[in-house]
This record gives structure tokens, sequence and C-alpha cells, in this order.
């Protein structure tokens, strides 16, 4: 079977490295401003074969380099983990404002989490050259917690507690939440200082 993307992955590979360097070089600016580097760490992938055509399937999709690439947004994606809340939409607005890319899409599920509790910004990218991205702004809390939950409920599908297991899930994200906006107050204090 041929590879979902075709002739495309080469160039693919390339957009996704033009976003990676715009992040690292939005990251730098903010950091040689201020005294606070914005981002913990940046991951970056494309979608693996296997994974797109399973995608492709769900949404009732032919499994073609079409479908792959007009019709899902996230061949390509990009995890930007930042310390603080702020640092989230300091980044999102720069990314925005990157003139190698336009934003066709924004889903902020840090002011609006998803019932299971996940929190995250989303945004969706669309290059010139007509590829998407995801990209996903989180703060560490929110990194871990979505990293753990994944691990939990990916690994074992069926389990007898289920909804228990899903509220205390959804308890850990709301007390990552809130410290998340208490490590924002500390470090806002500490930023008046100065």
């Amino acid at each position: 079977m041929d590879d979902i993307y075709g002739k495309h992955r080469a160039r693919m590979e390339l957009a996704l490295d033009k976003l990676v360097l715009c992040v690292k070089e939005l990251r730098q600016s903010i950091a040689s401003e201020s005294e606070f580097d914005p981002v913990e760490h940046i991951l970056a992938r494309i979608k693996s074969d296997e994974s797109m055509r399973d995608k492709c399937r769900r949404k009732g999709l032919p499994e073609t380099t079409e479908s792959a690439l007009t019709k899902i947004y996230d061949a390509l994606g990009v995890r930007v983990v930042c310390a603080f809340l702020s640092d989230v939409y300091a980044m999102r607005d720069l990314i925005a404002a990157c003139p190698d890319f336009e934003v066709v899409e924004e889903r902020d599920y840090i002011v609006n989490a998803k019932p299971n509790g996940y929190r995250s910004y989303h945004m969706i990218l669309r290059f010139q050259k007509g590829y998407y991205a995801e990209v996903q702004l989180r703060t560490i809390s929110m990194d871990t917690w979505a990293a753990l939950e994944h691990h939990l409920r990916y690994k074992k599908p069926n389990v007898r507690h289920q909804k228990l297991i899903a509220q205390e899930l959804k308890r850990c994200a709301d007390e990552l939440a809130s410290t998340d906006v208490s490590m924002q107050t500390i470090r806002d204090m500490l930023l008046s200082e100065n």
C-alpha cells in the first residue's frame, strides 16, 4: 500500500520545519524582550500513514491523498508547551500574525474546557502551499494531564468503574487548571515588582 501522502511527504516535511522554525523564532523574540522563555518544549510530527488512514475511516472519507490533505486538517501537528497561561495566549497572537500561513480555525479549550476536563488552545493553519497544520498550545499542567489521561484511557478502554474514573480525571484536570491560575498570579506579582 502506498503512503497516503504520496509525493507530498517531502514538501510536508519542509512546511512542518518552517512552522517549527517560526515558533522557535517567536519564542526567542519573547525571551529576548523579557526575562522569561515562554516555551518549555515543542513537539512536531506528521501524522503516520496508519493513523491518517484510520482517521479517514472514522470520518467516512476515502483513504486518499486528497482526503488526508484537504479534508483533515491535522496531517501536520505542532504542540507548544508553555509555562504559564499568559504565554499560551502570547504565542497564539504571534503565531496568528506570522505571514507564512493563515489561521482558518481556532478553538479555546482553556476557556471552554471539554467535558472530560481537557484543556488546550487549538489553531488550524493553512500554508501558502495548501497544507494544513494543527497547533496545540498548552501549559505544562495541561500537557501532563492530557498525556496521563491518554495513557490511562487508551491502554484500558473497557473498565468496570469507567464513570468514577472519568469523574476523577475531570477533578484532576480542574485542580491543575486552578494551579495554572495560581502560578500565573504568582508570576504576575513577581513581574509587577520590577
